[in-house]
């Protein structure tokens, strides 16, 4: 893992802390919940993926710069497509 990864995890890790409120803006998998569903950020693992805990029940990982999702604080409008412009 090169420097310029390990920095994009330490990033995530400090916007999305455990308790964090998310809402889904876009998941590419089949059973990922609505767009729309909120959720809770349960962890961010090593390799950056974000762990949420989705009202519906379900939990399903967000891979940031993938999936799409934004803090339920954030304006409606600041999407989380890829915020490292990589």
């Amino acid at each position: 893992m090169d420097k310029l990864e390990i920095e994009r995890i330490k990033v995530i890790k400090r916007d999305y802390p455990k308790g964090t409120r998310v809402v889904l803006i876009r998941v590419d998998d089949e059973q990922a919940p609505m767009r729309g569903t909120e959720g809770t950020v349960e962890f961010v693992d090593d390799i950056g993926t974000v762990h949420i805990s989705w009202n519906n029940g379900s939990c399903l990982g967000a891979v940031i710069g993938e999936d799409a999702i934004r803090k339920v604080s954030d304006p409606i409008d600041k999407q989380y497509i890829n915020p490292f412009n990589i």
